[in-house]
């Protein structure tokens, strides 16, 4: 899953002039790929694996989750929980053509604009990226 979002690098840093961390975790949330570009900041590391595991574990875009974590709202404190998770935009879960959860990608080191940008990229590449309705999701 990594390879092709490897080759993107070049074009994406061309046209930002930013750096990027992206990592990708299957449907347990375990880190299984994981690319860092020359100079991204070391902060971005930690903060695009948790983007990927937010996504994951609760099957929606992180920035969804940042709009329902905000006080007053259902899921106020949740970035405590689970070892602390990312709010904002830049993480989405995986999800083959079935709407089955298969993993999920986080990207950070730039706006959280860019880093939502990219990472749908990548969740196109690798499968869908929205899950379909379910239920018992917010």
């Amino acid at each position: 899953m990594i390879t092709p979002l490897r080759l993107r690098f070049p074009d994406f840093k061309r046209e930002t002039d930013t750096q990027m961390c992206i990592a990708v975790v299957d449907s347990g949330a375990s880190l299984k790929a994981f690319a860092r570009m020359n100079n991204a900041w070391v902060g971005s590391i930690d903060i695009a694996i948790k983007k990927a595991k937010t996504a994951c574990l609760f099957g929606m875009p992180t920035g969804q989750i940042g709009q329902l974590s905000q006080p007053e709202g259902p899921l106020f404190g949740i970035e405590h929980s689970n070892d602390g998770l990312i709010t904002f935009p830049g993480g989405l879960p995986i999800v083959d053509s079935d709407g089955i959860l298969i993993g999920a990608i986080g990207v950070s080191g730039s706006s959280v604009e860019n880093d939502h940008i990219v990472a749908l990229a990548g969740a196109q590449i690798a499968g869908v990226s929205d899950l379909p309705e379910h239920p018992w999701r917010t």
